[in-house]
């Protein structure tokens, strides 16, 4: 179903992103896809590159992390797979019960895509201000989540504008391009932002490695919910400290389930039948906290109240009783009752 149906019915789209957390291994990829989909998970993500279409040796490494490749490009080469290798990871995704989702990084990755058939796609905020990707998107006819990390206002408007010309549904994910991101660049009041200026679903794309920021996110009505997942934040790859593990994932779900229940209405404030017992237990009654000899006035200074709340006068009557005189010898932490007056 597409996003804005996940928002009507007050269910979250939890993705957890693979991205470069295989480094190149085929089987770690499908291990990842089996783990997630344990954890709970809506959707794995994956990054299609195609290095000639996407780089050039002239690209830069984002981070310097690695000894075996040269360049970025030959980053990107070794990280490829094979049209029949993504199919073989879809075919795993849908026999695992989650959602294939993918980020192309070029006309060339869409084209693969649309091959082996997605039902939408992600957009990385590198691509954000790339109208020519966003061109090829469009007219897949497909629904697109947007990731603004690297976007300008402006840059996301035209890009919003682009897919509501073509009738494309569009959901906006805040995002802060930062790995890890402290807690302080989350950035969580874009969201209200973002839903009020674009009117549709909104999101919270994180590299926090921490699931703070997700449940956070959710809390204040995020539809999608996206962060990289890995084994161990010991592994080799740009991301992986910036990812949440397995089991970071799997109490994620958790969190972000029992949130969904916690954001509905919750008990009417009305005095129902159902509280009736409680407000027994819990409500108090008028006493007095001193011996008290018949005749005497009761004044402010001689009352307590105590449990239960039908153990004498209702506390509430305090304005009734202040200033009566008792008819009645009254030991201390005697319960008030109506007998107790002329």
């Amino acid at each position: 179903m597409k996003l804005a149906e996940y928002e009507s019915t007050g269910r979250t789209f939890i993705v957890a992103e693979i991205a470069q957390a295989h480094d190149g291994s085929v089987g770690i990829l499908h291990s990842l896809v089996d783990a997630a989909a344990a954890a709970g998970v809506d959707a794995v993500k994956f990054q299609v590159h195609i290095a000639e279409a996407e780089s050039s040796t002239l690209e830069p490494f984002r981070v310097r992390f690695s000894t075996v490749d040269a360049t970025r490009f030959d980053y990107w080469k070794r990280m490829e797979l094979s049209a029949e290798q993504w199919a073989d990871l879809k075919r795993r995704c849908e026999a695992a019960g989650v959602e294939f989702l993918a980020t192309p990084f070029s006309n060339a990755a869409v084209d693969l895509l649309e091959s082996i058939g997605v039902r939408r796609y992600k957009v990385g905020s590198g691509d954000l201000a790339n109208p020519l990707l966003l061109e090829r998107l469009a007219r897949t006819g497909k629904e697109v989540i947007l990731s603004t990390g690297l976007g300008a206002l402006e840059e996301i408007d035209a890009a919003v504008a682009l897919m509501r010309g073509r009738q494309i549904a569009v959901t906006v994910l805040q995002c802060t391009t930062k790995y890890p991101t402290a807690a302080e660049d989350i950035g969580l009041p874009w969201l209200a932002t973002l839903r009020t200026r674009y009117a549709c679903p909104v999101g919270l794309s994180d590299h926090s490695g921490t699931i703070y920021p997700a449940l956070g996110a959710v809390a204040l009505g995020a539809v999608v919910i996206e962060a990289h997942i890995t084994f161990d934040r010991r592994m080799f790859g740009p991301d992986a400290k910036a990812s949440l593990t397995v089991d970071d994932f799997a109490e994620l779900v958790r969190g972000v389930r029992f949130l969904e229940q916690a954001r509905g209405k919750g008990p009417d404030k009305a005095t129902d039948e159902g509280k009736q017992e409680l407000r027994r237990m819990f409500g108090k009654a008028l006493a007095v906290n001193r011996d008290m000899q018949a005749g005497e006035t009761l004044r402010f200074e001689d009352l307590e109240s105590k449990k239960p709340a039908d153990g004498g006068l209702p506390v509430a009557k305090i304005a009734e009783v202040i200033g009566r005189r008792l008819r009645q010898t009254k030991k201390r932490w005697d319960f008030l009752t109506k007998d107790d007056f002329a």
